[in-house]
């Protein structure tokens, strides 16, 4: 009579419905957290892209104000300086830290910063606000700020959704094994809102 788990060819069909089962039970966890982190790293090129593009319009604006502000050197030379400054903290996606994430979005408040100090300088020059291609470059900056926070807004959401997930039981477990670490958040700045903001001041909000 035979013992065990009814001998060797018992055992391993056992340990095979075992291994199925499991496989069974982790891949669309698995599968579900992949979903979920690639879905935090498209995102995270769409906030790229949007910060991308305020980066190109300011050297327009910046010599489109030159013309007629040439004596606010400082505050022109602020704007670059911001501007070179952020173009170097870039973020990997795929490993990003509370840490990189703090450094990039007081990088690119620096920019913010340095652009509403260079807004405000037009209202002393009547030539300057009403210049044409100044008015297109103000507008296009304004539309670029608000596309800003409605991407960073949209990136809180698909990493709180995947945060969320890799926390939840019994997806923690493969959470763990795999190493699908937690995404950050991008953070208000201290008295700012949730995203940059430019006021421009323009006629029409007037």
């Amino acid at each position: 009579m035979k013992k065990g788990c009814f001998g060797l060819t018992g055992c391993l069909i056992m340990v095979a419905l075992v291994v199925l089962v499991l496989a069974l039970w982790a891949v669309p966890k698995y599968n579900g957290l992949v979903k979920s982190q690639q879905s935090v790293e498209s995102q995270w090129g769409n906030v790229e892209n949007v910060y991308q593009r305020r980066a190109d319009l300011i050297p327009n604006l910046v010599e489109t104000v030159k013309g007629y502000a040439k004596h606010e050197q400082e505050t022109l030379e602020g704007v670059i300086e911001a501007r070179a400054n952020a173009t170097k903290v870039t973020i990997d996606p795929t490993n990003m830290t509370p840490e990189d994430l703090q450094k990039y979005q007081v990088a690119q408040g620096d920019v913010t910063n340095a652009l509403s100090r260079l807004i405000a300088v037009a209202e002393n020059y009547p030539d300057l606000k009403a210049n044409q291609n100044f008015l297109e470059l103000q507008s296009q900056l304004e539309g670029t700020e608000n596309r800003i926070t409605v991407e960073r807004n949209k990136f809180n959401e698909v990493a709180k959704e995947y945060n969320t997930k890799r926390r939840t039981f019994p997806t923690n477990i493969i959470a763990s094994i795999f190493n699908f670490d937690e995404k950050p958040y991008f953070k208000a700045q201290e008295g700012a809102d949730v995203a940059p903001k430019v006021d421009f001041g323009t006629s029409e909000s007037k």
